[in-house]
């Protein structure tokens, strides 16, 4: 049961709707912004009406599977953790995309919404917007680059763990936690690269 559930939810999360989307529109979102088949780059290509498609999908492929194994009873807490976790792997590697996918933040969003009744996904949202306000304020209100939004997904997420350990969420969701986390730093590594070395850089420049 755990190994079918398993591969049900990667199946469920594989699915790169904005991708498809994109496509229907004659459109590549692939070519757009950072090359991410997600749903930022179709918001970015065709309107914020289909991003937002796109972004319910991919949250939606996520909790839909999640939440019916969990309301089902079937699995026990540890048992759990490679279905939670399977979405957000079938996005991040996509077969339906040579096993090159997205970021995974929707997705998560989704998993963690359905495990946790939305408490989690709260945080993390209200976690991701002091992390955006106060990068604009260091920024002289200047919108934050593709690699400075992968820097707040992963360090919100980091984040997130301090509250998981404080609400007294049980082991099961910690290692849950820390695989979809290092799928975002996996997916985030380019970007998080590329801030150390300007970092680096600029640290010498000066």
């Amino acid at each position: 049961m755990i190994i079918i559930a398993t591969i049900v939810s990667f199946l469920c999360g594989s699915l790169m709707f904005s991708y498809w989307i994109g496509r229907l529109l004659k459109l590549d979102i692939r070519q757009i912004g950072d090359g991410n088949p997600g749903a930022a780059n179709l918001w970015s290509g065709a309107g914020y009406k289909y991003g937002l498609l796109g972004v319910a999908l991919d949250f939606l492929k996520g909790y839909i599977p999640v939440l019916l194994i969990v309301n089902s009873g079937i699995l026990t807490d540890e048992e759990l953790i490679p279905v939670v976790l399977a979405p957000v792997v079938g996005h991040a590697f996509s077969p339906f995309m040579k096993f090159n996918g997205g970021k995974a933040v929707a997705v998560s969003f989704g998993v963690w919404s359905a495990l946790t009744q939305f408490r989690v996904t709260l945080i993390y949202a209200i976690i991701l917007a002091i992390l955006l306000i106060v990068t604009r304020m260091i920024k002289g209100g200047e919108k934050s680059t593709s690699a400075e939004d992968g820097l707040q997904t992963t360090m919100g997420f980091l984040l997130l763990s301090v509250y998981l350990l404080y609400a007294g969420y049980p082991m099961y969701t910690r290692w849950i936690w820390l695989g979809n986390f290092l799928i975002l730093v996996w997916k985030n590594r380019e970007d998080l690269a590329q801030l150390i070395k300007d970092k680096v850089r600029s640290f010498f420049a000066s």
